[in-house]
């Protein structure tokens, strides 16, 4: 039995599961998850309870423990290691001084064998003690193979009505006072983009930058965070908006088309949920919550049946970016929730 799990909001009884994004402008309480290759899947249910409410541990088809996670305890490996990481720095730095892109996303996936009976649920428990995230959210749907976990601190979009509004991440360190002046250039120029994207969607003259580069503390780290909003065009339904802005700008880079070209150059492996969309939709009114993916582990099987756990780590490069410290970075984002399910860190 699937379920959806996003703040207090436990979505269960699957009822309907799609592939086509313009069943959010249909009716009815949906999960989303989109993959940063565009693989879509909306989950529709028939039931939304208040996780937290007095009555759910009884009703609760998927109670979750911390103590039920049994920490992994093998080698994490990666898609990209340091060497090729920084290397991959150096060649964007390149096409920028070639002018070719301004900033480009660099990322690398993490894995770790889990085994077949292994229930991620004890893992949603722990990161929830342990890394409490703004955008948090857990959707697992058997039929369809989907089970993602994620911690997310990036809203993608978030829909009120005929508002919408997207809060872009860029500028990651251990707190405000090690922030780089890069970090700061790379918020701006992604803030532009984001504001770009969503004027193809919003009536002219309501797309605004509410805040830019405000300092968010998250457990570990410190975020700069900029607030673009806007109001929907009439008509304009859920195809358009993920149209004009899919991927999200923060974790592909400006231009986008030109960075996507960098990305599908220099990463070895596809992001998957990672760097994606995940997050709820209320259709019926007009009601959303859709976090940019970062932050997030999946279980998913090989070709050859071997089950996987995976975290995505990466960052935005730019010309002033330095190899070695991009790579520190990629760490300092994957150290917390990797060292909680590796049994490092306690909740």
């Amino acid at each position: 039995m699937g379920y959806a799990r996003f703040g207090s909001r436990l979505a269960r009884e699957v009822i309907e599961i799609s592939d086509d994004i313009e069943c959010l402008d249909g009716g009815g309480f949906w999960a989303l998850v989109v993959t940063f290759e565009g693989v879509v899947t909306c989950v529709r249910f028939g039931q939304v309870v208040d996780a937290n409410g007095p009555a759910l541990p009884a009703a609760d088809e998927h109670p979750r423990s911390a103590q039920d996670w049994a920490p992994l305890t093998g080698t994490w490996s990666t898609s990209l290691d340091e060497t090729a990481y920084r290397a991959g720095v150096c060649q964007i730095r390149e096409r920028i001084a070639a002018g070719e892109v301004y900033q480009a996303s660099l990322c690398r996936v993490m894995s770790h064998p889990l085994g077949h009976a292994v229930d991620v649920a004890g893992l949603e428990a722990l990161v929830a003690q342990g890394n409490p995230a703004p955008f948090a959210g857990r959707v697992y749907v058997p039929e369809t193979g989907l089970d993602v976990l994620s911690a997310s601190p990036e809203a993608f979009l978030i829909r009120h009505g005929k508002r919408i509004e997207s809060r872009p991440i860029k500028g990651t360190a251990t707190s405000l006072s090690t922030m780089l002046v890069k970090d700061y250039a790379e918020n701006v120029m992604i803030a532009d983009l984001v504001r770009n994207d969503l004027s193809a969607v919003c009536r002219p003259g309501t797309v605004s930058v509410d805040a830019l580069c405000a300092p968010e503390e998250h457990p570990g780290l410190t975020h700069l965070v900029t607030t673009v909003s806007g109001e929907l065009r009439p008509g304009v339904g859920w195809s358009d908006v993920m149209s004009a802005t899919f991927p999200p700008g923060s974790v592909s880079g400006a231009p986008k088309s030109s960075a996507l070209r960098v990305i599908a150059d220099l990463e070895t492996v596809p992001r998957g949920p990672y760097c994606g969309a995940i997050g709820w939709v209320d259709a019926d009114n007009e009601e959303a919550e859709i976090a940019v993916g970062i932050r997030t582990f999946w279980a998913e099987r090989d070709a050859a049946g071997q089950r996987w756990l995976r975290f995505g780590t990466g960052g935005g490069i730019t010309w002033g970016s330095d190899p070695a410290e991009e790579w520190a970075e990629t760490e300092l984002k994957a150290a917390r929730l990797i060292g909680l399910a590796s049994g490092r860190l306690g909740p």
